[in-house]
């Protein structure tokens, strides 16, 4: 069974970037694949210092050793200044080519206004750095205060496509590259 972490890299409890990895992931689950988050928000994690001893962090060991026993990620990030948030960098930046090479990406970008790549290019200049395989199909959601109902669904049935196709691309991609079902 293909297996998918996703990461989102916002830290506001009524995160847009949260909910549109919900909406990614259940659309991933009924595809057949198994997906778990890992929510940052919850976790404890140091600024990376360009070392690798992090003992005193259990949750560092947590992030590496998920990424590690995945076969994909999502990557979904608030859009800060023009780039990925801080906060997504360096759990990206805690893990080494052990945890990161060879596995299928799929990434999403969230903005408060209009669409565009800086942060997807920025994600995708990482994991290819790294090695990763990322899927062509990426998101950014521009004006992401009116393209979520009250409940968090999506409002645009042409985004609710795009993001089928984005989740489609993510489990086949995956299946291909990883040799898994």
């Amino acid at each position: 069974m293909v297996r998918i972490v996703g990461i989102g890299g916002s830290l506001r409890s009524e995160s847009y970037t949260h909910q549109a990895l919900k909406i990614v992931v259940q659309r991933i689950e009924a595809l057949g694949a198994s997906v778990s988050i890992l929510d940052l928000r919850e976790m404890k994690l140091p600024f990376c210092d360009g070392g690798d001893k992090y003992s005193e962090y259990p949750d560092v060991k947590r992030l590496q050793e998920t990424v590690k026993q995945a076969d994909g990620l999502i990557l979904a990030t608030p859009e800060y200044h023009g780039g990925m948030s801080g906060v997504l960098k360096n759990a990206l930046d805690l893990m080494s080519f052990e945890e990161l090479s060879d596995k299928v990406v799929g990434n999403i970008s969230i903005l408060g206004g209009q669409s565009n790549s800086n942060s997807l290019n920025q994600m995708r200049v990482v994991m290819r750095w790294v090695h990763a395989w990322v899927i062509p199909e990426q998101i950014a959601i521009g004006q992401a205060w009116k393209a979520f109902d009250k409940e968090g669904k999506i409002l645009d049935e042409k985004l609710s496509q795009r993001l089928d196709k984005f989740a489609q691309s993510l489990v086949e991609n995956t299946r291909k590259l990883r040799g898994v079902e």
